[in-house]
């Protein structure tokens, strides 16, 4: 198990590095099988008492000259890109992690603000709204290549994800 920017994870199974992935991208190359679990929006994650806090959602415009705290694994610009729209802000990077919980930390002492999907757990006092104007999902599926023959662990792990109750598919749908 590892993690891994959506892009490159689905290089690593298609050169089968990888048997199976979790993840959500905007498409997949026609050689995948892809099996959707549920669907999330984006929100903007900030410590309490910041300006956001005062909205019930927050334009992407608004990240505008923000501090910045960037998720080095995040797939939300293969998202936006996807969407064809050019990018409404510019933000003030002040630091980069691949660790989830280092950058909560980071939002939690004030540092900055991060965009995440909207399930992600979150450290407690980090307060958050959902992503607006546009407003954007990610729908996150079990990829493998189709036809590819797996062990019996693999197989395994692959029946348990399908038979896994998403109640968060069904809260989306």
């Amino acid at each position: 198990m590892r993690e891994a920017p959506g892009k490159a994870i689905v290089a690593e199974v298609l050169a089968g590095d990888l048997d199976i992935v979790v993840v959500g991208m905007p498409a997949y190359p026609d050689r995948f099988d892809v099996r959707p679990l549920y669907t999330e929006r984006y929100v903007v994650t900030f410590p309490k008492g910041h300006r956001f806090e005062g909205m019930t959602a927050v334009p992407l415009r608004e990240l505008d000259g923000e501090p910045y705290l960037s998720r080095s694994h995040c797939e939300f610009p293969d998202q936006f890109a996807a969407l064809g729209v050019p990018k409404p802000y510019k933000v003030d990077v002040k630091y980069r992690s691949e660790r989830e919980d280092w950058i909560q930390a980071m939002i939690l002492t004030g540092l900055g603000c991060a965009i995440m999907p909207e399930f992600l757990p979150t450290l407690p006092g980090i307060a958050s709204r959902v992503l607006v104007e546009p407003e954007i999902t990610r729908t996150v599926s079990l990829v493998t290549v189709a036809g590819r023959r797996f062990s019996p662990a693999v197989q395994g792990v692959v029946r348990l994800i399908k038979n896994q109750k998403w109640q968060v598919a069904e809260a989306a749908a």
